[in-house]
Parts: structure tokens; sequence; C-alpha cells
């Protein structure tokens, strides 16, 4: 079959487009989310910080009020003036000045711990809804990388940040409330006239904030591909090649390239911010200014008292102070909710791949896998990789994949293991479709080894157990597996044996400085990824995707006679370049251009004359020292 399927095909998810700049809802929806996470954190610690903060808040004003109480009697003229009749407000002050003395250190105190508290709550949450995403598709999406890391970064600052901003904001209205009455007492009119002067203040906040929001945004691609590149010049898995092929100064230059394109947005940032402060501050020392030049010519003319002057001469740089701060936390705060919308749209993304509705059971395999139909492409723009493919594999059987590179057969394994779902078409589990079985059930029927197996820096004991967990406790079944693998042997040689960390980025001996770690060969990782799939038992579907990809020719024997024992009996799917590895698998299926092209036994597939034939001929005359023309190469 060839051609576009008939119907619409399904709309891939693409979260993590730029997005636009969030909405009020949004931003509420994120100060919400930010304001539970800080209470569920530690909900003592937030009570005492807003406590704290209002009484840090209050105690300026009341102070300013005692001076002039303070310098009103002592300059009232009056005959009974004594130093008995300033010793309260004295008394208050110095009590009011040690509070505010104290307060700073204590709201550094709480701040600090709630910032630890909430920091580690939101990490342990946004991974857990990545955790939740059972496919594949959106790693694949670099928006969605780019706001990943926003969102990581956010995550462990933003809640304590918007706590703070709330705090500050709290500390600043009281503040500001206090000034403006206590000018307003000495004159309405000044009153007025300095608290609109915050109105520009307050619009120049809220236009910067998003200003670096956006900024965060535009430079997160140059700063992701600049920590690429400082992985790879600090990496010991590249510095073989780096160094033999003479490359680390073009990779150098390609991560300052991406450093200084980022540092221009940031100058260009830093540059808007200049301008616009510069003149608010430059406005609020005129302002200033005026108010003290008024001032003078009032107590001139006796129309202030010596305490009214000192009020007024505290109130108007505390209401320019508290205007700025208000300004600049709400600011701060707008800027932490903006980049805490990453963080909010991460975590209630949801699953990736339909939930089902009526979910159904993977029970153990009974009569066959089915694909019916299955056509599959990555983007909608994109090429189709599988055009309408059919294939029975029965119960016991083994079903081998052949074609070149690019017909599609690593897909279909994407596919089986449900890391994607088919744009049409279906796979169906004993009749189920596999969109009715829940992804973790599916998968814990399945055992696979890729032809990247993952290198964790962990213990050999740990990188057998990562997949089956419950093998952490048992160790003899990491060494039965290894033992399947053929890696049992040099894994026991090793420093610490099975509990030898497989790495030289960390020390052996889970941290205790016990020794470095050891690095394995290409071929001896390749064992552990099968030793994984080997410890699932129970699986019923064995994938092995270019198992012996790594391996010399006696060992890629040796595993394949280990292969052959272990597939005996059981449902598995194999996928190698080396047709010779397959030969003996009962159905070889020859994708080309995402179809099956050819389908039946090695040797019916010879007798039929066609690509399979076209392809072992080719690979087995080189075995030969024969020519053959070289129309292509499998994978």
């Amino acid at each position: 079959m060839s051609g576009t399927p008939a119907g619409a095909a399904r709309t891939p998810d693409r979260p993590g487009r730029a997005p636009a700049t969030p909405g009020a809802r949004d931003l509420g929806r994120a100060l919400g989310l930010a304001l539970r996470l800080a209470f569920r954190s530690s909900p003592w610690v937030l009570a005492s910080h807003l406590a704290v903060t209002l009484v840090s808040a209050a105690a300026p004003v009341a102070a300013t009020w005692l001076v002039k109480d303070i310098l009103d009697t002592l300059t009232s003229g009056a005959s009974g003036t004594s130093t008995a009749g300033i010793a309260a407000p004295a008394a208050a002050l110095a009590a009011i000045s040690t509070v505010a003395a104290v307060a700073p250190q204590l709201t550094g105190y709480l701040r600090a711990r709630m910032m630890r508290a909430t920091s580690l709550r939101a990490h342990e949450d946004l991974h857990a809804a990545v955790d939740t995403f059972t496919g594949l598709r959106r790693f694949e999406h670099p928006e969605f990388l780019d706001q990943l890391r926003l969102a990581q970064q956010a995550g462990g600052l933003a809640p304590s940040q918007v706590v703070e901003g709330a705090a500050g904001l709290t500390r600043s209205a009281v503040l500001l409330a206090g000034f403006v009455g206590s000018l307003a007492v000495l004159d309405p009119f000044l009153a007025a006239v300095v608290s609109l002067s915050g109105i520009p203040v307050l619009w120049a906040e809220i236009t910067l904030s998003r200003r670096r929001a956006r900024t965060f945004w535009d430079i997160s691609p140059s700063e992701r591909r600049e920590i690429f590149y400082a992985t790879l010049l600090t990496s010991v898995e590249a510095a073989k090649e780096i160094r033999l092929y003479g490359a680390g100064g073009f990779l150098r230059g390609r991560m300052m390239s991406e450093r200084r394109a980022a540092d221009v947005l940031r100058e260009r940032m830093d540059r808007s911010e200049l301008r616009i402060q510069s003149a608010l501050q430059t406005a609020a020392a005129v302002l200033a200014g005026a108010g003290l030049l008024w001032a003078v010519g009032a107590a001139s003319r006796g129309a202030m008292t010596v305490g009214d002057v000192s009020m007024l001469l505290a109130a108007i740089p505390a209401v320019q102070s508290g205007i700025g701060g208000l300004a600049g936390e709400l600011g701060q705060a707008h800027h932490s909710l903006v980049m805490f919308d990453h963080y909010v749209t991460i975590v209630r993304l949801g699953p990736d791949l339909p939930a089902p509705h009526r979910p159904r059971p993977a029970g153990p395999l009974r009569e066959a896998i089915e694909i019916q139909d299955v056509w599959f492409r990555y983007e909608d723009e994109l090429p189709w990789v599988l055009r309408g493919v059919d294939l029975r594999i029965e119960r016991g059987t083994a079903l081998a994949l052949a074609g070149v590179n690019g017909s599609g057969k690593s897909t279909l394994v994407k596919l089986l293991c449900r890391f994607y779902d088919p744009t049409r078409g279906r796979i169906l589990w004993d009749g189920t479709d596999l969109r009715d079985i829940p992804a973790a059930e599916l998968r814990a029927r399945v055992a696979a080894t890729f032809q990247d197996p993952m290198r964790y820096d962990l213990t050999a004991r740990e990188n057998i157990a990562i997949s089956e967990l419950t093998a952490l406790e048992a160790p003899r079944r990491c060494e039965e597996a290894a033992r399947l693998a053929g890696m049992h042997e040099d894994l026991a040689r090793l420093p610490g044996g099975y509990a030898t960390m497989l790495s030289r980025t960390f020390r052996s001996g889970e941290g205790d400085g016990s020794g470095s770690g050891v690095q394995l060969s290409g071929g001896q990782w390749q064992r552990m990824g099968l030793a994984r799939s080997f410890l699932r038992t129970d699986a019923d579907l064995l994938i092995l995707d270019e198992p012996s990809s790594g391996l010399d020719p006696a060992a890629e024997y040796e595993i394949h006679a280990r292969l052959r024992e272990r597939r005996a009996g059981r449902t598995s799917v194999l996928i190698s370049h080396r047709l010779g590895a397959v030969k003996d698998a009962d159905v070889i299926a020859v994708l080309e251009d995402g179809q099956v092209r050819e389908l039946g036994d090695h040797r019916r597939l010879l007798a039929r004359g066609g690509t399979y034939h076209r392809l072992f001929t080719l690979q087995s005359s080189g075995y030969r020292d024969e020519p053959a023309e070289a129309e292509g190469a499998c994978s």
C-alpha cells in the first residue's frame, strides 16, 4: 500500500511551543500553586515569615511617630518638661529599634528554610510529573526541552520568590500606608502627589518583568546549546575523539558563540533597565528635593513644628522607598510568576499518551500480537515512516525485521513498546488494542535490548537491576542474568565486584571515597543491556534491537547462541543488520519504504530472489571475499 491514508491523521502532542506572555488567569493559577506549595512544604515557617514581615514593616512608622513625639516634647518650651516625660516614648523607641535590628536576621533564616523546603517539594513534584510522560514525543521537541529546563530552574526558586514577593508586597504596603497616612496628617495634597508618583514606577516594573521573562525564554536555546558544548568538552565519552581530531577549538568556538549570543540579549535587557530606572530615580530625587524645600519654607513661617519637619523628612523618602519597594516586589513577583508558569505548565501537562477509558489488563500472551494496517509519522509535516504495515507474531515464535537504514524497523519496535501510538491502524495484544492497556502493565510484559544501551553511572548490580528493581534485594538474580549475558566473570573480577561503580564520574563505594570506579568497553556495555533484558524472566515479549552491534565475531557468535537458547519457546522480535544472525527466525519481514515487501523464512526469501536475497548475498560475499554490487547497506 502506498500514498496517504484516508481519514484525518492524529495531531501530535506539541507542548513547549514558544509561549505567549501569560495572562492574568495563568498568573493567578501560578500564584495559587506557588502559595499552596509553600504552605504544604512548611506551614509554620510561612506563617512565621509573614508575622515577622508585618512587625518589621510597622516598626519604621511607629519609630518615626515616636521621634516626632520626643522632639515636639523637647522643643515645646513647656515649663514642666523633664526626662520623665520622654522616658516612655524613648523606651518604646529602643524596643522598636531592637526589633528592627533583629528582624532582618530572623527573616533571612526563615527565608532560607522556606526556600529549601519549597525547592525540595517542587523538585519532587516536577520530576514525578515528568515520570508520567509515558511516551517519547515530548522529549524529542527542543521547545519542550527549553521549557523543561526553565521549569527546573523556576521550580527550585520561584515558589519561595513568590512567597517572598508576597511578604515584600505586604511589607511595602504597610510601610507605604503608614507613611502616606502620616503625610496626609501634615498635608493631604503633598501625600496625594507623592502617592501618584508611584504609578509610573509600578508600570515600569511590570513592563521590565515581562521583558525579563521573555529574555529568559529567548536565551534558553543558546544556554542549552552552550551546556551541550561544555559537556562535550569535559566528558570522558567525547574526550578521545575530540583530542584525536583536534576538535576542541571548534567546539569551544561554538560554545563561546552561544554564550555571546545569550549575552547580547542580556545586555539589551540591562540597557533597557538602566534607561527606565535612571529616569525614575531622577524624578524621585527631584520630588524629594521639592518636598524638602516646601518643608523648610513651612517651618520658617511657623506652620510646622520641629517634630513635623522630622516626620516629613522621614516620610517623603520612606514613601518613595515604599513605592519603589512595592514596584520592585511587584515586578519581581510578576517575573517569578511568569517563570513559574513554565513549571505549572509542565506539572499540569499530564500523560502524553491517552490513558484508556476502560483499561484492560495485559495478561500473559496466549495467542498473538497483531499489527494491523499501521501507519506512522513523527509529525504531520514529516514523511510517513510506516505505510500500512500488517504483521502477526504468533506466541512462542521469533520475528526478525530486516531492511536498509530508515525502513522503519526501530520505529515499529517503539510502537510495540507503546512509546508512540500509531497515526492510523492498531496493534493488538491477544485481540486487545495496546491503547486500551495501561502502559506500565504492557511494559511489564516486555523485555528489550536496544542498539545503544544506556550507561548508568551506577554500580554494576544497579546497572542490571534497573530493569527489575526488586532484584536489588536478590543479588543472585543479577548474577544469573549476567551469566546469561556472558558478563559474570568480568563483573566478579572488578575491585568491588558487583558493587563497583561503572563510571569515573563518581567514586565507588557509594561516595565513601573507597576508590574510583571503572569503565566498561562498548561490547561489555552491550552485554549489560542484554543482562537487563534477561533479568525480566516473566516477560512475554523479548525485543532485541541490534543486540550484538558492539561485539567481536567470537562474542557475537556466543551471544547469538545464548539468544537462540533464550528465545526458544518465547515470543521475540529481532533486529540485526547482520542477516546471518536472524536467518534462524521463524518469520523474517523485510521492510522497505515503510512497507512489508517480503515475508517468510530464510529459505523461502532466498529462493524468492528479492530484496532479502540481494542483501544477504551482499553481506555473505564480503566474508567469502567475492565482489558484489554495493546496492545498499542493511541496518
